[in-house]
């Protein structure tokens, strides 16, 4: 991920086994890290039973808050691609029991579609 894409928060596709690594202590022993996405510090990571969004906080980033969102929780989404002059693609979540959804901001780089299409097969389950 370039510098200029850290600044305007945008995230792109991290390496999914670094991620397992770095969670391991949270992962269940029959949870495995699929797709992950790294944004700044933070992360959202599909993993094969639920989402995990990583919030790293201060100015150290050792304060970390984990949310964990069970994929049967979400009850829609929606993605906002990229456009001509647009630098950047979002993909909204919707949980069950929240009004706001949870908002990614993506580079044009990253294939918006391909998050949608990970998301959608593990809410379809």
């Amino acid at each position: 991920m370039g510098i200029f894409d850290g600044m305007m928060g945008n995230a792109s596709e991290a390496d999914t086994k670094e991620v397992e690594k770095e969670l391991n202590e949270l992962l269940s022993p029959a949870e495995n890290v699929e797709h992950a996405y790294k944004l700044i510090r933070d992360l959202m990571v599909f993993t094969n039973k639920r989402l995990i969004l990583v919030d790293k906080q201060g100015v150290t980033g050792k304060k970390i808050e984990y949310h964990s969102i069970p994929y049967k929780s979400i009850t829609h989404f929606a993605v906002e691609t990229a456009g001509t002059f647009d630098l950047e693609a979002e993909l909204m979540i919707w949980i069950s029991g929240s009004s706001e959804p949870v908002q990614k901001t993506f580079n044009k780089q990253l294939n918006i579609y391909k998050v949608q299409s990970v998301l959608a097969d593990y809410v379809s389950e």
